[in-house]
């Protein structure tokens, strides 16, 4: 068994920072490494969709699913979908912006 020495690393292995690090840093790590960070950003818009786009969107429209970055989202009616579809680059860069990551490249009312 070998041991690592402090501030030594194992051939092949990234040197460990000294020090805390905050949990929210070492999850976005551990999410790179999984290489899931573009599905938790997915998941963020559909769970967080009212605080992204506001009550009065959140009313009459629920996102369904993100597919290859495609948000697909319900809308109680026709001219609502007809607003939202005007609003849609506005909503896509407010999503974004929010999450931090372009998960949004489309959105598609139905």
């Amino acid at each position: 068994m070998s041991m690592v020495h402090a501030g030594g690393s194992r051939r092949g292995e990234k040197r460990r920072r000294s020090g805390p690090v905050s949990t929210a840093a070492a999850l976005k790590d551990l999410a790179q490494r999984l290489r899931i960070t573009r599905t938790l950003s997915e998941y963020e818009v559909l769970t967080s969709w009212r605080e992204l786009v506001g009550d009065q969107v959140a009313r009459v429209a629920v996102p369904e699913r993100i597919e290859r970055g495609i948000l697909f989202v319900s809308v109680a009616n026709p001219s609502w979908r007809t607003e939202l579809t005007m609003r849609r680059l506005e909503i896509r860069e407010m999503i974004n912006q929010a999450v931090g990551n372009k998960v949004v490249k489309e959105i598609r009312f139905r």
